[in-house]
């Protein structure tokens, strides 16, 4: 199963997209011949699922279509991946009667992580209605949060390969607010000052509830925080759900069991430099996460890229 994001469609024409991860679609679907691959649409790559949620308030937990019912970009990349078999699950799939898988991308609803879609969320929240607290279906959470992946998607396509359409800011600024990057600049100076103000100001504006805290501990927190609120309103009762969406690895031997709950997170293959410092290299944003399910254990941690150097997964630069 690819749990999301399988392709990154914010930041130019998908065709291109697909280009730059045809390679490593076409090896994973050779190891996987003869077996199937479920592609479970995420944010980045939300127009995977196409047709799929003209299902609107029947969509439900789980929704499986053959790629050509779901979109042509699915297709496409059921194309890529031959000769595996290739199906498309929205907005998750149950792997086994108590372990449900998905990418996550509900909880930007209840985050207090001041994120841009968390930001664009709330917006929309006040427009189309927060999803319920109990007994919330899947079409409470697209009617907040597919029309800004349906503009960031529309974004993409006019825009050149290479420049986002979206948020590519915010690794940059997350840096310059929490001080992880170099730059002791009166521009980061004053920013950080300005942030809390400027929540401040949000929750007084009906966008929040938000918080000024951005730490690395503030972003797991709030993720898993998050995570189990659109579990309960969606009366997702499974031991275990496993989601990606916020990159961070988990739970990891150092983790409190109890913060988890039933929460498993797969990471993310991308090596993010604004999360991974030379102090944190193999940390828990270290890229490479896999989460096994084999009949009859619970879902187990897989760290497949930690024996890797950090140069060996850094894009080349130009010739």
């Amino acid at each position: 199963m690819l749990l999301g994001d399988t392709l990154e469609l914010r930041h130019g024409p998908w065709r291109d997209m697909l280009a730059a991860a045809t390679p490593a679609l076409a090896e994973i679907g050779a190891a996987m011949a003869g077996g199937e691959i479920v592609l479970v649409p995420g944010n980045h790559d939300h127009a995977l699922a196409g047709r799929a949620l003209e299902d609107g308030p029947d969509l439900g937990l789980e929704r499986r279509f053959a790629p050509e019912a779901a979109s042509p970009i699915a297709a496409a990349v059921a194309a890529a991946l031959a000769p595996a078999r290739v199906a498309v699950a929205y907005p998750g799939l149950w792997i086994r009667d108590d372990v449900y898988a998905t990418h996550g991308h509900y909880l930007d609803v209840h985050t207090k992580v001041p994120i841009v879609e968390r930001l664009a969320a709330g917006v929309m929240r006040r427009l189309a209605g927060a999803p319920p607290a109990d007994g919330a279906a899947p079409a409470d959470y697209e009617a907040v949060l597919a029309p800004l992946y349906a503009w960031s998607h529309a974004a993409a396509q006019r825009t050149r390969q290479g420049r986002a359409a979206g948020d590519s800011r915010s690794p940059t600024i997350w840096k310059l607010l929490t001080g992880s990057g170099r730059r002791r600049s009166l521009r980061a100076r004053a920013l950080r000052i300005a942030f809390p103000l400027a929540v401040r100001g949000l929750n007084r504006a009906g966008i929040g509830p938000l918080e000024a805290d951005i730490s690395g501990e503030a972003l797991r927190r709030g993720g898993l925080a998050a995570m189990r609120e659109a579990v309960r309103s969606l009366g997702i009762a499974a031991p275990h759900v496993i989601f990606g969406h916020t990159h961070r690895t988990g739970p990891l031997p150092a983790d409190d069991p109890a913060e988890w709950g039933p929460l498993h997170n797969t990471g993310s293959w991308v090596l993010q430099g604004h999360f991974v410092e030379r102090a944190a290299m193999r940390g828990p944003y270290w890229p490479g996460g896999a989460i096994l399910v084999e009949d009859g254990a619970p879902p187990r941690l897989l760290r497949l890229l930690d024996d890797v150097a950090p140069e060996a997964l850094r894009a080349p630069g130009p010739a």
